[in-house]
């Protein structure tokens, strides 16, 4: 095997298993330690793993850090806990949208390989399961964010309280999906607004 590719075979393995022991992986690869500790250098100095007694893990702040400067899933923008959407999949990996419109378009690409989403409630910054929260768009309220916008909330009842004060219109998880892409089908495919 060559030693890129064992290199990303271990970081993987590492990712997978979230904690491995360094003559493990010297058994697993057929190498010597100090080989494994020469492939496992970059991703120490990245941040990405860091040492144990004996072994190395798997670095879950850098990890989230990394992925939250590469920006959403879906258009790429940088995005803020505030609206952050995230999707769990399947194969356990994570995916954040940098806000509702972004998380349930990628929902809607992903379908059956979403296992969880979750999101803010707008109001009370609480975390909500995607499917049980209602969805609030066409508001007056504009969070600079991506197009048509989409606000979350936990509770009905605070979604129509908002929709009273400010316009727009409340969608259950399923509306909300169907009325985004509508929307997007109808705007030309562009999440961002012009300016």
């Amino acid at each position: 095997m060559l030693p890129l590719e064992r290199k990303k075979r271990i970081r993987a393995l590492i990712e997978e298993e979230r904690h491995m022991k360094i003559s493990e992986l010297s058994k697993r690869f057929g190498v010597s330690e100090m080989t494994i500790h020469r492939d496992i250098k970059p991703l120490l100095e990245q941040g990405v793993i860091t040492k144990t007694f004996g072994g190395i893990a798997w670095n879950q702040e850098t990890y989230e850090a990394n992925a939250q400067s590469q920006g959403c899933v879906y258009c790429g923008r940088k995005y803020t806990e505030r609206l952050a959407y995230r999707l769990i999949l399947s194969n356990h990996k994570m995916e954040t949208a940098c806000c509702a419109h972004c998380g349930l378009m990628r929902h809607y690409q992903l379908d059956k390989e979403v296992m969880q989403a979750i999101c803010p409630d707008f109001l009370r910054h609480t975390t909500v399961s995607a499917p049980l929260a209602w969805f609030v768009m066409d508001t007056s309220v504009h969070m600079g964010c991506c197009h048509p916008q989409v606000l979350t909330f936990e509770w009905r009842e605070h979604a129509d309280k908002f929709v009273k004060g400010f316009g727009g219109n409340v969608y259950s998880f399923e509306e909300a999906k169907a009325a985004v892409l509508q929307k997007m089908n109808g705007e030309g495919n562009c999440c961002h607004p012009s300016n």
